[in-house]
């Protein structure tokens, strides 16, 4: 058989073994801790369901229950006393676990289960002469001391179904070394190893095949283990029972009484558990058997591809679904860790000038943000990006410089693989796994798949990449807006204010002469309750059009007055107003219209110097494009405006005016034209300059037939 074919590590990664059950890792924690007394045990069990119906079951069989009277979990729990239950939550919990692998409900597991019962019995019983204090971690190692056959079984269906139901002995274990590469105890260690369990049950399980003169010194669950596994087996060895008895500290007449106590104690544990034993004796277990396999290369390469593809697709797709860079990351180091059996992963991101990767934190390695490796030729893991291709380091690696010895203690293990993370043309950086010097082999013989999977997580990270780039365009874009509405808000704000405060040295004279002042403190009041508005306008930057009919010459008429009662216009400025004679009234709100109107004054004073004319006039309605507007015309007899600036009128842009001008007014003017739904144009020569404001005729849209209008075909 070809050892690529039969990668079991792999395989196991891929099997979706089922996880310990929460309760029995929680009970694991509180016997180490030595602190499980019966109302913590009562707490731990009453959280699942299943454990508490099975403690019930028990307590109310006809073994400890004699009156006809249910009793209820805490009266169950003192019934059956500490021992017995922690020995049901052990088992219950195990076999749970056993039923859950694949295949385990189509393989006949009654002889498996005799011999797991009867292997944790007896540890138990020899912790207990052995004064070792973990009893219950004891019994529970012998349940588990064969979890690696169901492991084996559940990934490897077809090259182990047979050998399932063999002896458990030395020739079982050859045998599945050179059909599998790892043995069943090697598979069971492995599987523990991944529960996380602060505890040496992993190296029970891996050396429970080791000869007793290696382990004479070991640790006492080793030890204890390795007796219970040779007590346990149906045709035991006596001359190997012999040999290990001074494991535990046993003579030959200890072994009569612990297979007597544990045939007892198997039997009422099945009855307990609801397990089936029967005929477990008569199920034949012949000797481990490899059977020829005869496989084509070009076809197993082929299958081999195959199954990469599917994963290598299964692995973008999964990609796609997570949301965010931070979960993307955490995904491409989660499933790298899964297929390719990496111990810890890291990636390294290109920095935004390229000149070097910088570390990306992802779960518990959060130091990596402060790690960098410049990118430059020398540096084995910066020539894996820039070459865009894998690479093998090992610890022991003559030359190894600084940053690569600073990954090793990082990820703990001695060998690290680089994966180049490729998009394109664009390389985005590495993804950097550790793992142990026996993985490298089976690693190297996925490159293509290591590769694929490279090329499909930096697809999905320039994806990612690309929408946090596009929202921080989005966030600076809105940023932008509020400081342009801030702008216009400060801008507008001081328009009223400079009204608000010539007014203000218009009522203190008056005041002084005991004049009457209502129609100053009326204007007074609108202003500041302007001053109101457009502040809190600065909350909306697209404030919605507000429907009001609104009288323009009455709004030009209160223009007129806030500048000349303030001393505003020149005595060498003269104005004109012709409103009458024409319809005035417009579709918009008369603040609006206001606003404009005192910009547009405001700016021609200031271009006069002291000396001109200023008209404004109503030239009735124009039909445009079948809307009907209402014409008035802002002009001035000022110099004029340069072509530059007549090109740029109604930007922001800085103002050439003298004075704390910001070059926003005509910008502002523009935009609030747009909002009542209007148009604005400007002619400007050396004789003037001319302002044309076409703003939406009262109910345009019902008097577009029958009003009298003088039709222009642009503004």
């Amino acid at each position: 058989m070809h050892q690529s074919d039969h990668d079991i590590r792999n395989r196991l990664l891929i099997a979706r073994l089922p996880a310990m059950p929460q309760i029995l890792i929680k009970l694991i924690e509180h016997l180490q801790a030595d602190d499980l007394g019966m109302q913590e045990l009562a707490a731990l069990i009453a959280k699942d369901a299943g454990m508490t119906a099975k403690i019930l079951a028990v307590s109310n069989s006809s073994a400890y229950h004699r009156n006809g009277r249910s009793v209820g979990l805490e009266q169950s729990l003192v019934t059956l006393g500490t021992d017995m239950i922690k020995t049901l939550v052990i088992s219950e919990s195990v076999f749970q676990t056993f039923n859950n692998f694949p295949h385990s409900g189509t393989t006949d597991l009654r002889a498996f289960w005799k011999s797991s019962l009867t292997a944790a019995v007896i540890a138990r019983e020899l912790a207990k002469k052995m004064d070792y204090p973990q009893v219950e971690e004891a019994y529970l190692a012998g349940l588990l001391h064969n979890v690696g056959r169901l492991a084996l079984l559940a990934t490897a269906p077809k090259e182990y179904a047979f050998n399932f139901c063999a002896r458990d002995d030395e020739d079982l274990c050859a045998v599945e070394q050179r059909t599998l590469q790892i043995t069943h105890s090697e598979a069971g260690a492995w599987l523990i190893e991944r529960w996380h369990l602060d505890s040496f049950l992993a190296d029970s399980v891996l050396y429970h095949h080791e000869p007793s003169s290696r382990l004479a010194q070991a640790h006492p669950l080793i030890r204890i283990v390795r007796v219970a596994h040779l007590l346990s087996t149906r045709d035991i060895d006596h001359d190997e029972v012999l040999g290990a008895l001074g494991l535990c500290g046993l003579d030959e007449d200890d072994v009569g009484r612990l297979l007597t106590l544990a045939a007892r104690q198997v039997d009422k544990s099945a009855a307990h558990l609801g397990i089936d034993l029967s005929g477990a004796d008569d199920i034949d277990q012949p000797p481990a058997y490899a059977p020829p396999v005869m496989q084509d290369p070009v076809q197993q390469r082929l299958s081999e591809e195959v199954r990469n593809l599917v994963l290598v697709s299964e692995v973008g797709q999964t990609f796609a679904r997570q949301q965010g860079e931070s979960g993307l990351l955490e995904s491409m180091t989660r499933s790298a860790r899964i297929l390719f059996d990496f111990d810890n992963t890291v990636i390294l991101l290109e920095n935004p000038t390229g000149h070097a990767l910088v570390g990306m934190p992802t779960g518990e390695q959060q130091r990596i943000a402060e790690f960098s490796i410049p990118l430059e030729k020398g540096n084995a893991v910066a020539d894996a990006a820039i070459d865009r291709r894998l690479a093998f380091l090992s610890r022991e690696q003559p030359s190894l410089g600084l940053a690569e010895e600073q990954l090793f203690r990082m990820l703990g293990t001695d060998s690290l693989v680089c994966v180049p993370l490729v998009s394109g043309s664009r390389c985005l950086g590495v993804m950097i796994g550790g793992l142990a010097a026996w993985q490298v082999p089976g690693c190297q013989k996925r490159e293509r798949f290591m590769q694929s999977f490279g090329t499909q997580a930096a697809t999905a990270l320039e994806t990612a990449l690309a929408e946090r780039g596009y929202a921080r365009r989005q966030i600076a874009h809105v940023a932008e807006e509020y400081r342009e509405a801030s702008r216009r808000v400060v801008h507008e704000v001081n328009n009223p204010l400079s009204i608000i405060k010539n007014y203000l040295s218009v009522l203190d004279d008056k005041l002084a002469k005991r004049e009457p002042v209502v129609g100053e403190m009326s204007i007074l009041n609108e202003e500041i309750d302007r001053v109101g508005q457009l502040i809190n306008g600065l909350a909306d930057l697209k404030p919605a059009p507000v429907n009001r009919t609104t009288d323009a010459a009455k709004v030009v008429e209160d223009v007129l007055r806030l500048f000349r009662a303030t001393d505003f216009i020149p005595a060498g400025v003269h104005m004109s107003v012709d409103m009458h004679g024409a319809p005035s009234e417009i579709d918009g709100d008369a603040d609006i219209l206001k606003q404009i109107l005192v910009n547009l004054v405001k700016n021609a004073v200031e271009a006069l110097g002291g000396r001109g004319r200023i008209d404004i006039s109503n030239r009735g309605n124009v039909n445009l494009e079948r809307k009907l507007y209402l014409e008035l015309v802002v002009s001035d007899t000022g110099p004029g405006m340069s072509q530059e600036v007549l090109a740029n009128l109604f930007s922001p842009v800085r103002s050439t005016k003298e004075g704390p001008h910001h070059g926003l007014g005509l910008s502002i003017v523009h935009g609030l034209v747009k909002q009542l739904g209007g148009l604005i144009s400007c002619r400007s020569g050396s004789g003037g300059t001319t302002f044309e404001i076409l703003l939406p005729a009262r109910s345009s849209a019902n008097m577009i037939a029958s009003a009298p209008a003088r039709a222009v075909d642009s503004v």
